[in-house]
This record gives C-alpha cells, sequence and structure tokens, in this order.
C-alpha cells in the first residue's frame, strides 16, 4: 500500500499525485527491463524534468520548483519506491547543481543554471579518487591555473552518469595544503580531454551508469571556478549533508517497495490452509519491516525540517542517512525470506531490492563514516 503522507499544502499533495501516476506510468513498465540488460534511462530524466520532478529544491527564479526539502525528498521517496536507479539519479542530478547555486556568482547563475534545472540536461559530482573516498581530502586529482584557464589532470572514480551526463562539477586539488588546496569546477561534456572509463559492472542499480571519469589535460576557461580557490571541500562537504537525505530518501522509497511486495505475497500465498500473512511468525516479520520503513521515514523528515528551517541538519543527516539505509538493508532482506525460493529468483523484484539496498549503506559517505560523524557531533 502507498506510505501515508501528511502534507501541508494541496500543491504538496498534487506534486506527490503526479509523482505516482508517473512511477505507474513512465517507471513501473521500464525497470525490469533496464536493470537486466543495464540500459541508461535518459528518457526517463527527462519525462521528470518536463513534470518539474527533477530540481525541486531550487527557486523558481532560475527553473526549479521552490519546494521546501520536505517536500523534495517525500517525492523523491515514490521515485525510488518504482525504480532506485532513477531516485539515485535524481538525488545525484539536484547534488551537482548545489555548488553552482549557493557558491556560484550572479553572473555564474544566470548563465548556467536555467539549463541546469531545465530537466533537459543532466549532472554528475565527481568527488571520490580511487584511493579517496571516504577521506575525500587525500585526492590527487589536479588543477593548474594556465593564463584565463585551468588545465586538468587527475579520475574520478564511482562517478554516478559518468559518460551521460551533460556537465560535471568536478572537485581537483589547486595546491598541494590538504584540505584547503581543493577548488570546485564546472566542466561541460564535450569538453576536450573529459574522458570515461567502461561503466562499472556493479552488484545493482544496473540502470544507474557508474563510471571512472578522466581528464587528461582538460581545459576550462577560469571563470569556470565556482567559488574561489580552496574553497572545494567545504563545498563538497556542505552539499553532503543534503546528498545523504536525498540516499535516506531513496532507501526509504526501496524499503516501501519491498514492503509492498512481501505483504502482497504474504497475502496470496497459503500454506498450512490459509494465507501466510495469517501465521503470526511471518506476520511479526512483516509488522518489524513496516515498523523500520516508518521509522527511516520520520528520521529524514526530522532531519529535513531543520534544514527547511536554516538550522544545522549536519547530525541528522548522518542519522537519517544511516538509520534508511541499515533499514532498508534489512527490510529487504526480510522480504526475500518472506517469498523464501521465490523470493531467491527474478520472478519478483525482491532480490532485485536486495542488491539495490547495500550500496545504499555505502555511497555518499559509507555507515562507518556517518558514526564517526555522528559521534564527532556528539563529542563535541
Amino acid at each position: 500500500m502507498p506510505a501515508t503522507r501528511h502534507l501541508p499544502t494541496s500543491e504538496s499533495e498534487d506534486l506527490i499525485a503526479l509523482t505516482r501516476e508517473i512511477a505507474a506510468k513512465e517507471l513501473a513498465p521500464r525497470v525490469d527491463d533496464a536493470e537486466r540488460t543495464g540500459a541508461f534511462p535518459r528518457e526517463v530524466f527527462a519525462t521528470l524534468g518536463r513534470a518539474g520532478l527533477l530540481t525541486l529544491p531550487y527557486p523558481e527564479e532560475f527553473g526549479g520548483g521552490g519546494q521546501p526539502y520536505e517536500i523534495y525528498l517525500q517525492v523523491l521517496e515514490e521515485i525510488g519506491a518504482a525504480w532506485a536507479s532513477v531516485g539515485v539519479g535524481v538525488s545525484v542530478h539536484a547534488l551537482s547543481c548545489f555548488p553552482l547555486f549557493a557558491y556560484g556568482t550572479d553572473e555564474q547563475r544566470a548563465r548556467w543554471l536555467p539549463d541546469m534545472l531545465s530537466g533537459e540536461r543532466l549532472g554528475a559530482y565527481c568527488l571520490s579518487e580511487a584511493h579517496a573516498g571516504s577521506d575525500p581530502a587525500a585526492m590527487r586529482a589536479k588543477a593548474v591555473r594556465d593564463g584565463d584557464s585551468y588545465v586538468l589532470n587527475g579520475a574520478k572514480a564511482w562517478t554516478t552518469h559518468g559518460g551521460k551526463a551533460d556537465f560535471y562539477t568536478v572537485m581537483a586539488r589547486t595546491s598541494a595544503e590538504k584540505s584547503r588546496g581543493i577548488s570546485c569546477f564546472h566542466v561541460p561534456a564535450g569538453t576536450p580531454g573529459l574522458e570515461f572509463d567502461a561503466p562499472e559492472d556493479k552488484m545493482g542499480l544496473m540502470g544507474s551508469t557508474t563510471a571512472t571519469v578522466r581528464l587528461v589535460d582538460a581545459r576550462v576557461p577560469a571563470d569556470h571556478l565556482i567559488g574561489h580557490e580552496g574553497q572545494g571541500l567545504s563545498i563538497a562537504l556542505a552539499g553532503l549533508d543534503a546528498g545523504r537525505l536525498g540516499i535516506a530518501a531513496v532507501a526509504t522509497g526501496l524499503a516501501q517497495g519491498a514492503l509492498d511486495t512481501a505483504v502482497a505475497y504474504a497475502k496470496e500465498r497459503e500454506a498450512f490452509g490459509k494465507a501466510i500473512i495469517d501465521h503470526q511468525g511471518l506476520a511479526f516479520v512483516l509488522a518489524d519491516m513496516a515498523a523500520a520503513v516508518e521509522s527511516s521515514r520520520a528520521t529524514y523528515l526530522a532531519a529535513a525540517r531543520l534544514k527547511d528551517a536554516d538550522r544545522p541538519y549536519g547530525r541528522e543527516a548522518s542519522i537519517a542517512k544511516l538509520v534508511a539505509t541499515d533499514n532498508a538493508m534489512k527490510v529487504t532482506t526480510d522480504a526475500v525470506q518472506v517469498l523464501g525460493g521465490a523470493g531467491y529468483t527474478r520472478d519478483f523484484p525482491v532480490e532485485r531490492f536486495m542488491r539495490e539496498a547495500k550500496v545504499m549503506q555505502i555511497f555518499e559517505g559509507t555507515n562507518q563514516i556517518q558514526r564517526l560523524v555522528i559521534s564527532r557531533h556528539l563529542a563535541r
């Protein structure tokens, strides 16, 4: 059954209804084939963009939806419930727009942001490197000033939409100073020297292309620097708080989808003369799954409301990411168990849900990093 939501306005109710309609008509019929073949659903992002769902948390003056995070994340959850790869892609796109919106000049925002928020252009976020995932300050990709340009060299790993995006938000080192030597750049697709490895052969999220981005003497104009030199790491970390909420919402949607599938199966499957949902041992498993999903939703919404109120929310974002993704792993695993042997086949989507849930505990900061962030807040 769909999630029960208490929405503040009729407009937000309409957004959820629109999202559910698009999920049913545009996402659900395509997800199985795309996830089996690894086909990148570029046209789906265009559909979401035309519906105004791709960039909801940004101001209307730039082409965004002007929605609070509380609403944006619930829309993102609905998308994630239908197709996790697309939900992750929407979250990554929103993250890739954040540096320009929050730190760009008025001229930069007027020049690039409307196209980025139109829904016709898709973004990628290049922070991690093969040896610098949980420790981004250890990155080695470099950007060297050369007259009116910067020349970028290096490799950025695990890039969602790598090779498919229309623009790349790239963090690169402009000085040897560890934490204050990183800068942020807007790099359009098609820039000479911007190259891509073959997509990663992943365990799940096959509809989300992930690839290493290589910068080989890639030259970008100096006015493509976002913020000032040395500000890149602080920009990246500020964006990650919002990105973690996006993943928490997608993970909650994924868990909701697994719960819905498990409940529907348990109502129809019979054992010992009655539906298996009427056997207490299994009914209690489903009850725990429902409690986990509701807890995840409440946790990310609590953090989103702090963000909407312009209050600090970094600790709460880490808690939401930790709780929602750990719960998604547990709920999807239990969904496979509820379906028994059928759950281990591709006749039902729960085996895919379980594979997709695993990476939720890894990206946007592993859950070990979330525990580190939370504990450091507690120690202050």
